[in-house]
């Protein structure tokens, strides 16, 4: 049977200190480091997923500064993407806050060929510390009404829902690609019953 590869562009966007940078490496390398410096520009990743006996896919992963929202450089940067994660910090409300206008900035400059909005997941990283500064209706709410495919708590430092979340939002661009009809996300919280796909786990580069 013939084998087929996949690539896909997901931006990794939101302010500044809120775990892109932790994100991206635990995610490709399994490390977590408390010090990274401060993204310039943008930063990129590779991971390729066995994501079937047939399909590979491959997620080039750019990690976007959290001060080039305010810059007209993110219209060059979402360019060809397939897809988006948004995170905040849960205890800091104001990154919360931003991720309203990350949102309206990422659907104003790109968007599927069809005209779609991209599939993009909310996560609400550090879920380890507290206090929480934001409630779980708060975020329940905003994913729903602001077009996310769903929300999901995350800690990179205990790599909790790191697999799971870009797995769900793999899965939610592997069908966008196929020009058939699909249910709608209403966005609520993504609910983790079982281990992420064993595929996902055995990513490799």
């Amino acid at each position: 049977m013939e084998s087929r590869d996949y690539l896909f562009k997901v931006l990794v966007i939101g302010n500044g200190h809120v775990g892109k940078t932790s994100l991206v490496h635990r995610y490709v390398n399994d490390k977590f480091n408390k010090h990274y410096k401060i993204t310039v520009g943008v930063d990129f990743a590779l991971k390729v997923l066995p994501w079937s006996d047939t399909e590979t896919v491959r997620l080039q992963l750019w990690d976007i500064a959290g001060q080039e929202r305010f810059t007209s450089m993110t219209r060059i940067y979402y360019k060809e993407a397939s897809g988006c994660i948004i995170m905040f910090d849960v205890t800091d409300s104001s990154s919360f806050r931003s991720c309203s206008s990350w949102k309206e900035d990422l659907d104003s400059k790109v968007t599927l060929a069809g005209g779609s909005p991209l599939p993009c997941i909310l996560l609400a990283n550090k879920c380890d510390l507290s206090p929480w500064e934001v409630s779980h209706a708060s975020i329940e709410q905003f994913s729903k009404t602001n077009g996310f495919i769903g929300w999901m708590e995350t800690s990179v430092k205990d790599n909790k829902n790191i697999n799971e979340a870009i797995s769900f939002l793999v899965e939610k661009m592997m069908v966008n690609r196929q020009d058939v009809p699909h249910p709608e996300q209403d966005g609520g919280r993504i609910q983790v019953d079982s281990p992420a796909k064993e595929a996902n786990q055995k990513g490799c580069c």
